[in-house]
Order: C-alpha cells, then sequence, then structure tokens
C-alpha cells in the first residue's frame, strides 16, 4: 500500500522535474510578468470605475470560456487530483497530514506579514510576526502550530487582498487552469506573492517540485469535505464562482464588509432599497391607533378591548374553537 502511494505521489514529481527548465524560465522573467500583470489589474481598475460600484451581479464577461476551463479542472481533478488526494488522506494519519497543514501555513506568514505590512496593518503584521517566529523557533520549523496554542490564529492575507484594500477593483471573473476561480486582480497577486514565498526561494529543483506536488496535495486534501456540497448544486460553476467572490470580499474587510455590500447581496429589487429602511408597515400602525382611540366600543364576542396606544401583540388573541 505504501509503495503503491509512493509510486502515485512520485509521478507528478517526475513530471514537474521535466518541467522543470520552463517553470525556471518562467520565475527568471517573473519581475517583467508582474510588471505586466500589474498594468492589466491597473486597466481594469480604471474600467471597473466606470461602471457602479455596487455590482448587483458577479462580472463575468467570458463565462462561455471560464465554464470550459472549469469543465477542464472538473475532469482533471475527478481523474486525477481527488484520488491522489484521498489516497494521500488514507495512507497518512491524521498527526502527519496536520503537520503537514502546519508546516505550508507557516511558510505563507511569511507572506501574510508583507501584505499586513503593504496594508499599513501594523498591529496585524507583529503578531503575525510572531506567530511565525514561535512556530519556527518553538514548533519544529511549524510542524506544531504552538502560536494558535498561545491564541495567535492563523489569518489570510495575500497580495490580492492588498489591492482589494486599497480600493482595486475584482477586474472580470476568471477560472483559471489548475488553478480554480480567481479574478484579474487576484491573478496578478498570485504572480507577486510568488516572489516573496518561500517556496519558491528554493535553488534545489528536485526539492522545491517535491514540496509543490505535497502542497497542493495536502490542498486538494483539505478541500475533500466540501465536494459533497459542490456536488448538490444546479449550478457548480455558478455556486463556486459566487462562493469564491463573497469569501474573497470578506477576507479583504477582515471579516466585516460595509453594509452597503451586504444589502446589494440581500435586496430584492422589488422589496424597496436600502435608502429607505422604513418598512410600510410602520407608516400605518399610527392610523390604526387613532381609529381605536376615537371608537374604544367594547368587543361583541366579549374580547378584551385594545386601548389606544396599546400594541397589537398585547391584546389577548381569541379563544379557540
Amino acid at each position: 500500500m505504501l509503495a503503491h502511494a509512493q509510486r502515485v505521489c512520485n509521478r507528478p514529481v517526475a513530471i514537474l522535474d521535466r518541467l522543470s527548465p520552463g517553470m525556471n524560465l518562467v520565475l527568471s522573467r517573473m519581475p517583467r510578468i508582474a510588471h505586466r500583470m500589474s498594468c492589466l489589474v491597473v486597466l481594469c481598475t480604471l474600467v471597473a470605475g466606470c461602471a457602479s460600484t455596487r455590482p448587483r451581479t458577479a462580472y463575468d464577461p467570458i463565462e462561455p470560456v471560464n465554464r470550459a476551463v472549469f469543465k477542464f479542472n472538473d475532469t482533471a481533478d475527478r481523474y486525477v487530483m481527488r484520488p491522489v488526494a484521498r489516497l494521500y488522506e488514507a495512507v497518512l494519519p491524521q498527526f502527519v497530514r496536520t503537520g503537514v497543514r502546519n508546516f505550508f501555513n507557516n511558510l505563507d506568514d511569511v507572506v501574510v506579514v508583507a501584505n499586513d505590512l503593504l496594508q499599513l496593518k501594523f498591529t496585524n503584521a507583529s503578531r503575525d510576526s510572531v506567530r511565525f517566529v514561535a512556530n519556527t523557533v518553538f514548533g519544529g520549523l511549524g510542524l506544531v502550530d504552538v502560536a494558535s496554542m498561545r491564541g495567535l490564529t492563523k489569518r489570510r492575507e495575500d497580495f490580492g487582498q492588498t489591492l482589494g484594500y486599497w480600493g482595486v477593483g475584482n477586474g472580470p471573473f476568471l477560472m483559471l487552469p489548475f488553478l480554480g476561480p480567481s479574478t484579474l486582480r487576484d491573478a496578478g497577486g498570485i504572480i507577486a506573492d510568488a516572489r516573496i514565498d518561500p517556496q519558491w526561494q528554493i535553488d534545489d529543483v528536485p526539492l522545491r517540485n517535491s514540496v509543490t506536488v505535497t502542497r497542493i496535495i495536502d490542498l486538494r486534501a483539505s478541500l475533500l469535505p466540501a465536494d459533497k456540497v459542490l456536488e448538490q448544486q444546479p449550478d457548480r460553476y455558478s455556486f463556486l464562482r459566487d462562493a469564491y467572490l463573497q469569501r474573497r470580499r470578506n477576507l479583504i474587510y477582515d471579516g466585516d464588509p460595509p453594509k452597503e455590500l451586504l444589502d446589494d447581496d440581500l435586496e430584492d429589487p422589488g422589496e424597496g432599497s436600502a435608502d429607505s429602511p422604513e418598512p410600510a408597515s410602520d407608516k400605518s400602525e399610527p392610523p390604526a391607533q387613532n381609529a381605536a382611540a376615537a371608537d374604544p366600543k367594547p368587543d361583541p364576542a366579549g374580547q378584551p378591548v385594545e386601548k389606544p396606544g396599546t400594541p397589537p401583540a398585547a391584546v389577548a388573541a381569541p379563544p379557540a374553537k
């Protein structure tokens, strides 16, 4: 069983070894690519600024292309990634998988601290720095999450969130091959974060490829519980897109998005708008109370009479027959 698992996990590593010259070329040109991507993000921001700042629907102008990419990703996941992730979860015990996940979360804290500083969140930056140092020194390079035991829980920050924090719009929704849902802004953030991610600073190519494959498999294994929810959706693409955009919005605003954004998601155009919060029932209450005060006649059925100013809920209900 272990030998079979090793052979399955070594196949992606061998593939990455063959692709390593091309990967190195991409990484060597990363600054130029990041510069071009930043120009695209700025252009997307200018275009998004011409539209409403509070869109009611997801901006998905290339939905047919995105759906085709989604179908490709789903096929690759169904026949490659999901079986490997299930085998990874079945072979390795829980404490080993937890250690692997903690290790990669610790590496990610480097990216988190950098983006904390870019967002001028100095309190969070110092907190996440302490978390990284504590887990690295006292947690065996992050294998044990000692910081969370002391209340310093894991936070998520990336360059896409940083751009959103400073007002850069999502831009069009994108379904990236192998990477999944994203936006034009977040796609540029992926490239920028790769420049400071310790994983991509490893010079030994086979080791870097092994770390990359392990990280991908561990990430896919962590998403296995969500498969049942996704399979139950009538339109899995729309569900995944909307869930991604909602999660990114919550991350940008640290779990507390402005009320007007929530109003746009929940408001029914036929039920009024956020600019007129008073319901129609509030306006009809004073006439009802005035009518009760003008004609306080006893009820023929012998029920208590509503006094002027008494809320309707205070009147006893008629006995059940």
